[in-house]
């Protein structure tokens, strides 16, 4: 086959799909029987890799397989097409979410032990709606408590491969402490509200939709951090050790 016509054909597939394409998924774009098929989609993908570079957009491997998306350096004025809100997350949203993430499975009752403080039914059925947390089993204890664990959607909306792909908390740390001493936008102290005592619920922190936090509930709002869609993962959150994805 012609490598421009393999290039073309796969570049075609990836911006036609709407989700990312698996390595097999695009192999069987073309009708090659002697598995040389595989070897050119990979070259091509390769070189197509190489030749975003210096563009606007960029192709990446997620989790589910390939996609082109738009880079993060570019991602601020073409938002301007989209006139809706930014989707938000509040801080107990995505505290809660990165402690599924790095220390699945884990049950509703750890969550709240870690943070201290009852967490809204709202959050995870938010979380679940969106698929990026699903129950795996159940916890071997009385009442047999839900575990939660991160999907591949999970993955796929924060740019991973797999869970070994989330920052360390080391490297957590070290971005937070070089975000106050370069004194860099969104470095300087959040004012914080008082945290619901213990047995409280506090808001569900979805931005939109029925979970919008109302107007009761705005000085919790006043210190969320949004969570553009451009952005690549939650950072400068508290977590524990990693567990491994349940796909």
């Amino acid at each position: 086959m012609n490598d421009q016509y393999v290039r073309n054909v796969i570049e075609a597939a990836l911006l036609a799909a709407g989700r990312p394409l698996a390595a097999d998924e695009l192999v069987g774009l073309f009708d090659e029987r002697d598995g040389s098929a595989a070897d050119e989609v990979r070259t091509a993908i390769a070189v197509l890799q190489s030749d975003y570079e210096t563009r606007g957009i960029e192709l990446v491997e997620v989790a589910s397989g390939y996609r082109i998306q738009i880079r993060s350096a570019v991602a601020q004025p073409v938002s301007r097409l989209w006139q809706e809100r930014p989707t938000k997350y509040s801080r107990a949203l995505l505290e809660t979410l990165a402690l599924v993430a790095y220390r699945q499975p884990i049950t509703r009752g750890e969550i709240e032990q870690i943070r201290g403080v009852a967490v809204n039914p709202n959050i995870i059925k938010t979380l679940l709606e969106r698929s990026w947390i699903r129950v795996i089993g159940h916890r071997d204890v009385p009442g047999r408590p839900e575990l939660l664990g991160t999907t591949r959607d999970f993955l796929d909306y924060f740019g991973l491969q797999r869970l070994d792909d989330l920052p360390t908390l080391a490297q957590l740390k070290e971005l937070e402490d070089l975000r106050v001493q370069l004194s860099l936008p969104g470095a300087e102290p959040a004012v914080e509200s008082a945290e619901p005592a213990a047995g409280q619920t506090e808001s569900s922190g979805a931005g939109d939709g029925p979970d919008a936090v109302d107007a009761a509930e705005q000085s919790d709002e006043d210190e969320l951090e949004a969570a553009q869609s451009d952005e690549p993962r939650p950072q400068g959150l508290v977590a524990g050790p990693r567990g491994d994805d349940a796909d």
